[in-house]
């Protein structure tokens, strides 16, 4: 009987080749078989794989289409990875993939990635979390096409002047301005990131009342993560965690 191998799901990163992990890095290096979207990844990361491995570009297809080969290819005892942008668990339709394998009784393992918000804090040289600022981060996008719980309306969002990644909202850039504004002041700093981690990467500074004007001038459509939080423009401060004064499990008072 055929071994069959579980299915990997990994995490790609925001662009870099570097920036995907070890593992992830160690089982493109060993994958028979690549799924990934060419849209979204871009062709440096297939540059681990071994020159040999099947490269199958589905930016086109469906996932009616996709299972059928990918699970016929693990039939056949190949190793298969499934190449996702970013972090599988934020928005790549990762829950249907893994339902139908399920199904199928196939195995399957995630490999997490470094998501557009981590690679955007990293370029801008900033914490998200900045002690007496601001404490929470909020992973949201705008209402399209696919919608949104109503709880979860970016407006009630806004409420809590957090760290805001807006993901997947470059088409709805003038509605999420407006409902952004009715909690955040207009001069809250943003920062409007262009594919990270690609060769033509390019984040622009602005605020948020200036958030649409920007995309419509950068002209931006998509692969675009807008970074909002006054930690963007924090005056320094001290965390308590290596003050002289803070005593915890691992530095006693004296």
């Amino acid at each position: 009987m055929t071994h069959l191998h579980p299915v990997q799901i990994v995490g790609a990163g925001p662009g870099d080749p570097d920036l995907i992990t070890v593992r992830g890095q160690k089982l493109l290096a060993l994958a028979d078989t690549v799924f990934y979207a060419g849209s979204l990844v871009p062709e440096g990361l297939l540059g681990w794989c071994r020159p040999e491995a099947e490269r199958i570009d589905t930016r086109s297809l469906t996932l009616e289409a996709i299972l059928p080969d990918l699970i016929a290819r693990v039939h056949a005892g190949l190793r298969v990875v499934r190449l996702h942008s970013g972090d599988p668990c934020l928005y790549g339709a990762v829950h249907e993939q893994m339902v139908a394998l399920v199904e199928a009784e196939i195995e399957f393992e995630i490999v997490p990635g470094i998501s557009a918000f981590q690679a955007a804090a990293a370029a801008l040289k900033v914490e998200l979390t900045v002690p007496g600022l601001v404490q929470t981060i909020i992973l949201t996008r705008a209402s399209g096409r696919t919608g949104i719980p109503a709880a979860e309306e970016l407006a009630g969002l806004a409420a809590h002047r957090a760290s805001l990644c807006l993901y997947l909202s470059a088409h709805h850039a003038v509605e999420c301005e407006e409902r952004l504004l009715a909690h955040y002041p207009p001069e809250t700093p943003v920062a409007v990131c262009y594919r990270l981690g690609w060769p033509d990467e390019r984040i622009v500074r602005t605020r948020l009342d200036g958030l649409a004007r920007t995309t419509r001038e950068e002209k931006l459509t998509r692969t675009t993560l807008y970074l909002i939080s006054p930690a963007l423009e924090a005056a320094p401060s001290r965390s308590r965690l290596y003050h002289p004064e803070h005593h915890h499990l691992f530095r006693a008072s004296h």
